[in-house]
């Protein structure tokens, strides 16, 4: 169930520090569409599950989201949409006014043929940052949440961040900042990315320089030049930590050390699953065989079933 968001909720905003924002600002939907959009990515993976059809799925979910939000005309539209062209996504990107365009991306990436990406993992994937936005989520949380995602299921960086950095929670100096990261991911280390732009990195220069009372000084500085702090003490930390290491790990850390919600991990194959349409496959060529054997017990076999007469077998007239 969904709470109300605060300060003791894992990964919200914590007053007086950098994740200290309005609601307003980093989910601009009101909190009670939130709540709606993550009931209805969690019935959709449910019942898609249970091998229900997804216009189906729409259409009865329609009925249990509240009449109050704008969601059953957005349902709607996808309804329409699923009809017409057979996707969710194109509806999502049709509507950026209610869907962000890193929900747009996730989702189109599930229904991408060439993408191993399975759908219901896109939907669990939208269903806890609608989650996580409806406690009340930071910047830092939902960014880093988003990164996870790219980095766990493998998808696009330059698709993906270009996605993330459209998103209304951030401002100017988020944006650049993830362009910055969309041109350095896979060169330098994501730790170290992390680290340059958060308050601990300020202090430990000042300290470097024998006065950690500087540290302030050198925050204003840089903010002044257009690159302040976008983490906390906390985030800088824990990424200092994680320098050259599994990026996975520093995600762990700080879902561990403060809270952040946790992407959702790609479920292994169950070979069982695979078992029984393989063993009806393997049953079905024993029969065609055990029927041959028996026709040619009988007499022999007709090869007249097998052999489809062409224009080369007919007789040569000239002859």
């Amino acid at each position: 169930m969904t709470r109300h968001p605060n300060a003791n909720t894992p990964g919200a905003r914590r007053p007086g520090s950098l994740n200290d924002a309005s609601h307003d600002d980093v989910s601009p939907l009101p909190r009670e569409e939130y709540v709606e959009q993550a009931h209805l990515f969690e019935v959709l993976a449910a019942r898609m599950r249970e091998n229900m059809p997804a216009q189906e799925i729409l259409e009865s979910v329609r009925e249990e989201i509240l009449a109050t939000t704008k969601l059953p005309m957005a349902v709607d539209f996808m309804l329409a949409e699923l009809r017409h062209l057979g996707a969710f996504a194109t509806a999502m990107e049709r509507l950026p006014h209610y869907f962000t365009p890193f929900q747009s991306f996730v989702m189109a990436e599930a229904e991408n043929d060439r993408q191993r990406f399975d759908i219901r993992v896109a939907l669990e994937i939208l269903r806890r940052e609608a989650a996580y936005r409806a406690e009340g989520a930071s910047r830092q949380g939902l960014f880093l949440y988003q990164l996870e995602v790219l980095c766990r299921n493998r998808m696009g960086y330059d698709s993906g961040l270009d996605a993330i950095a459209k998103d209304p929670a951030f401002d100017e100096n988020w944006r650049n900042w993830i362009f910055t990261v969309r041109r350095q991911i896979g060169i330098v280390d994501t730790a170290d990315l992390l680290f340059v732009r958060s308050e601990f990195y300020h202090e430990r220069k000042a300290a470097e320089q024998g006065n950690p009372s500087l540290a302030a000084e050198l925050i204003a500085e840089a903010t002044a030049a257009g690159f302040p702090p976008l983490f906390g003490r906390q985030e800088g930390r824990i990424a200092w930590a994680n320098r050259k290491k599994d990026p996975l790990l520093l995600f762990g850390a700080l879902h561990r050390q403060l809270g952040y919600p946790e992407a959702p991990r790609p479920e292994a194959e169950n070979p069982e699953e695979r078992l029984l349409p393989v063993l009806a496959r393997r049953v079905e060529q024993l029969e065609s065989r055990l029927k041959l054997v028996e026709e040619e017990q009988r007499g022999g076999i007709d090869l007249n079933r097998f052999y489809k007469p062409t224009d080369f077998d007919a007789p040569n007239r000239n002859e």
